[in-house]
């Protein structure tokens, strides 16, 4: 039970990153369409869909800018839990947007599939994101 209530909760989270001028109830049926129609196309409840495509999505790591004699360093750095829910979240809302299909509800759930099957534009942002910290591991020492 206590499963169920912190993805509930996950849930309700993203519903406040996909909501518009304070439209709740629109967003909240958006997210309840999608996860309806990645529930019909997987077979398995949404609530684990969602809670994986996320899980997919949040990366470990990121850059950030280090400035250190006059030199500028992309310096990787560990993401805190809750930033990487904020980023996966970003990502998925952004990269659904940017969709070619008809309906935001269709574009969230083709993200969410994307998404929960290790493919898609969010994915891709997150092993981006990870391509950089690998490249950067060099200067992991100005880190403090």
């Amino acid at each position: 039970m206590k499963g169920a209530a912190k993805e509930e909760k996950l849930v309700q989270k993203f519903v406040n990153y996909i909501m518009r001028d304070g439209k709740k109830s629109v967003a909240q049926k958006l997210v309840d369409d999608a996860l309806a129609i990645a529930e019909d196309k997987t077979g398995e409840p949404a609530l684990k869909v969602f809670e994986k495509a996320v899980d997919n999505v949040r990366p470990a790591l990121e850059v950030k800018s280090r400035r250190v004699g006059g030199s500028t360093y992309q310096v990787p750095t560990e993401i805190k839990y809750s930033r990487q829910t904020a980023l996966a979240f970003r990502w998925m809302v952004r990269y659904s947007r940017a969709r070619s299909e008809k309906g935001m509800a269709t574009k969230l759930a083709g993200e969410f599939l994307d998404a929960y099957n290790e493919r898609g534009g969010s994915i891709r942002k997150k092993e981006d994101t990870h391509k950089m910290a690998e490249a950067n591991k060099a200067f992991a020492h100005f880190k403090w």
